[in-house]
């Protein structure tokens, strides 16, 4: 679920603006999982720019106060959204915590960084959610301490059909500020790619797995 279409479009025109997100169908990027990727996002770099990070922060904040009002914890997904979680658990005055993806090995073994938030309602903040494998994984973390997961909000989401079956099965909702289409979109308006290199950047997300094979 998009927040609304003008919101959608100035998280893009921001994003792109400070090189969070990078297209380059021509020279592809390569992820961790082997995928060849035309678009590489890095949403961590809107915190060394305040004005972008306090236009994030403030969205969220908005949408909080307007679908969550009751929550009572802010849980950041580590490592990408400790910053931004902070931020708005901060603008919020509530409590804020984040998760690994597993519990450490050493020390007090915590996957949970932070008051445990046991009978607690919590929302979860993500940066990108590519498959939404890991943010999923945050929120059994949260369901095994029986906290209240009231939902997700993340930064963008690349839109593919495998995260939005996750989320369903999870039961989690989902709300983003921008995704792939606003993107794309936004990207032709402004002369960022051609329509021909937009077309192609819609084929990759289409079939990532074997896009550029």
């Amino acid at each position: 679920m998009i927040l609304n279409s003008n919101v959608a479009k100035k998280t893009a025109s921001e994003l792109l603006k400070i090189d969070a997100i990078k297209l380059q169908p021509q020279d592809p990027f390569t992820w961790a999982s082997g995928w060849k990727s035309p678009i590489y996002c890095d949403n961590r770099i809107a915190l060394s720019f305040p004005q972008t990070r306090n236009f994030l922060k403030e969205q969220f904040a908005a949408i909080v106060k307007d679908k969550y009002a009751d929550v009572e914890v802010i849980a950041g997904v580590a490592t990408g959204a400790i910053g931004i979680g902070m931020l708005v658990a901060d603008v919020l005055d509530l409590p804020f915590i984040y998760i690994r993806p597993e519990a450490k090995k050493h020390g007090r073994q915590n996957q949970i960084e932070g008051i445990v938030p046991e009978g607690k309602k919590v929302l979860v903040v993500e940066d990108l959610i590519s498959t939404g494998k890991s943010s999923l994984l945050a929120v059994g973390a949260l369901n095994k301490c029986n906290a209240e997961v009231m939902g997700m909000i993340a930064i963008f989401s690349y839109g593919f059909q495998v995260a939005e079956d996750n989320f369903n099965e999870a039961g989690v909702s989902l709300t983003t500020l921008s995704n792939y289409n606003n993107l794309i979109e936004l990207a032709v308006e402004e002369g960022n790619v051609s329509e021909e290199v937009a077309e192609t950047l819609k084929k990759w997300r289409e079939n990532p797995a074997e896009w550029g094979i």
